[in-house]
This record gives C-alpha cells, sequence and structure tokens, in this order.
C-alpha cells in the first residue's frame, strides 16, 4: 500500500481565485501510471493514499508555503488568513481519476 504520497510546491492564486497547480497533476500522474506497472509486474499493491485533501501546516516546519493537497487553504503557518477553500486544478483532475478509475490515464 502506497501512503501518504504526494508533492509540495508553492501554489499561485490567480486573480480570479483559480489555482493552476499542473505540477501535482503531473506528480499523480506519473505514480499512477507506476502502480499500474508493479501491478502488472505482479506486485500486489492493495491501495494508495494522497498525502491529504487540504492544505495543512507542515509538522516538521510549522510552515504553509509549499502546499501539498488538492484543496487551497488561505493561511500562512503563522494562523493568518481567512481559511477560506478553494479547490485547485489538481482537485477536479483527482476526482475524474477516480471516477473513470484511471482509464483516462491509461488510454493516452
Amino acid at each position: 500500500m502506497v501512503v501518504e504520497n504526494g508533492h509540495g510546491a508553492l501554489d499561485k492564486v490567480e486573480e480570479d481565485g483559480s489555482i493552476h497547480d499542473q505540477y501535482h497533476i503531473d506528480y499523480l500522474e506519473s505514480h499512477v501510471k507506476q502502480m499500474y506497472e508493479v501491478i502488472e509486474d505482479g506486485v500486489d499493491l492493495k491501495g494508495y493514499t494522497w498525502w491529504d485533501r487540504t492544505d495543512l501546516v507542515s509538522a516538521s516546519t510549522s510552515e504553509m508555503s509549499k502546499r501539498y493537497d488538492f484543496v487551497y487553504v488561505d493561511a500562512d503557518g503563522q494562523g493568518n488568513g481567512s481559511f477560506d477553500r478553494s479547490r485547485k486544478d489538481s482537485f477536479f483532475y483527482y476526482k475524474d481519476l477516480i471516477a473513470t478509475r484511471s482509464a483516462n490515464i491509461l488510454n493516452d
């Protein structure tokens, strides 16, 4: 089982509030493809989980500059911000990945 997998990056909130985090999508897609390959090679892979669904404060550094997750939280490591949440592009990608059982990745 692959658990708590993710990729930290500096997200940019666009003027319209959108967050285009193609780096998370690319990272996730490459890992899903690799998981399919090891399954085809006979590995009994039971499951996969992303790090978390919403951005959170790093336990090791107490900061939020790097974002790992599918939902952006308007907050910094000092507790400043509105704490409003915004779905990133990766949120919609992951939703589709689950709904299609990865079919779109494998057909590309």
